[in-house]
């Protein structure tokens, strides 16, 4: 674990970050030659810096088949929730789980329900808002968003001054309070409200149980921390009000299997499909790597199809990254046979919910489960009059933190080779 080296405080040191993965090989005694596959993902206040695209760039190139990505807020909630294991809490237990991953600058919240993610949301609360130069308190860094929460208390806050344990507390305290309105446990306040980074969540379902990761998570037992400032933030007091808060006096709490790992990816592990014949691809768009899955849930797959399109739009938000649109696979099994007309109130319904990404250049993918392609392929082409590339692949199985890799045509054009690389955790 390394705290991410920075040129600036919008910019990521990307040679920093090269040498620090050569170092680890060398001290692994593997070359790079030897690793074959692998993930490179840019997550939380490292995602909104002004670099961070072409730091992913810089590592991608050190192996293999790596997977590529900077995720968003609501990806990035679901990969450390599935990190933590609260999906498969969920489904063991038959109940709602929501993780909340309390990094440096943000909180990533993930609910999930008998396995599934239902809701989303991110905060702008982290144990690295404020950070300090010595043991004392001397402040060497303030967040903009700690400036927001100092004022809401009246208290200044300026570099090279010291502050208090008594002062660094009633902060944390208070972002605290902004967790607790998070999960309906306080009502929300204005200050909530400038704190949350997409949206808060629904609040249309009861959460039975929570479980914390990140590095925050560590710092929850801070009783067994000595030092008031170990990590040159204020974490540990961050970790203590959070102990203290009405959280766990409201709801059940489940100890997270990963805390500040629950991001990290164990490895990228590759399963290839072929996909089947009755295919509607567009050759000239292959081949194609690396992209994320929009899966739909089980829910969501049985929702009538005249509620898909809203779905997907709500869904296809998770891929939104400052103010970048990304362009995911969509993904579902369909529950009901469907006749002719049903194809066409599909087709419909994706190019809809899709339509914020169909001006982007790359191709409209979906993933269909059941023996579909052929027939939904032609009506999306129909839809889009040819104006756009239609990839429609079926008789392969994804999950909604998968990415994909799409080969060029094989025998003459009835089969796609696709390797599909599940994100292995824990």
């Amino acid at each position: 674990i390394y705290f991410t080296p920075l040129d600036t405080n919008n910019e990521i040191d990307g040679k920093k970050i090269r040498t620090i993965v050569e170092q680890e090989y060398k001290k692994a005694n593997i070359t790079i030659e030897q690793v074959t596959t692998g993930a490179v993902i840019i997550t939380g206040e490292s995602a909104r810096k002004a670099n961070a695209q072409q730091v992913v760039a810089t590592l991608s190139g050190l192996a293999g088949e790596f997977v590529v990505a900077t995720a968003g807020p609501a990806l990035e909630g679901i990969i450390a929730g599935k990190g933590a294991h609260a999906h498969i809490e969920s489904k063991k237990r038959g109940a709602v789980v929501a993780n909340l991953d309390i990094g440096g600058g943000t909180t990533n919240i993930a609910v999930f329900k008998n396995g599934e993610v239902i809701d989303t949301s991110c905060l702008d609360i982290g144990g690295r808002l404020l950070q300090f130069s010595d043991n004392k308190g001397t402040i060497s860094y303030i967040s903009d968003k700690m400036v927001i929460i100092a004022n809401s208390l009246n208290i200044p806050l300026a570099i090279g001054t010291v502050v208090t344990s008594e002062t660094l507390l009633l902060l944390a305290t208070a972002m605290a309070h902004i967790l607790e309105a998070a999960l309906s446990v306080r009502p929300a306040t204005p200050l909530f409200e400038s704190l949350v980074t997409d949206k808060a969540l629904r609040h249309d379902y009861t959460i039975d149980y929570v479980s914390f990761s990140g590095g925050i998570a560590d710092c929850l037992d801070s009783d067994l921390l000595t030092d008031n400032f170990p990590y040159g933030d204020m974490g540990v007091f961050l970790g203590r009000a959070i102990k203290d808060c009405k959280i766990s006096n409201t709801i059940k709490i489940l100890t997270a299997d990963e805390t500040i790992r629950a991001t990290v990816v164990g490895a990228g592990s590759h399963t290839t499909n072929i996909s089947g014949s009755t295919i509607s691809i567009a050759d000239n768009a292959l081949p194609i790597q690396n992209i994320p899955v929009l899966r739909l849930s089980s829910a969501e797959e049985n929702a009538p199809l005249s509620q898909w399109a809203e779905i997907i739009k709500k869904k296809l938000e998770w891929f939104t990254l400052k103010e970048e649109q990304l362009s995911p696979a969509l993904a579902f099994k369909v529950r009901d046979r469907l006749d002719f007309d049903g194809v066409q109130k599909l087709a419909a319904a994706i190019i809809d919910g899709m339509r914020a990404i169909l001006s982007l250049p790359a191709p409209l993918i979906v993933v269909v489960e059941n023996d579909l392609a052929k027939a939904l392929g032609q009506a999306l082409n129909t839809l889009v009059k040819k104006e756009k590339d239609v990839i429609c692949i079926d008789s392969i199985k994804v999950d909604s933190d998968d990415y994909i890799d799409i080969g060029k045509s094989l025998a003459n054009g009835r089969v796609v080779p696709v390797i599909v690389k599940t994100l292995v955790f824990g």
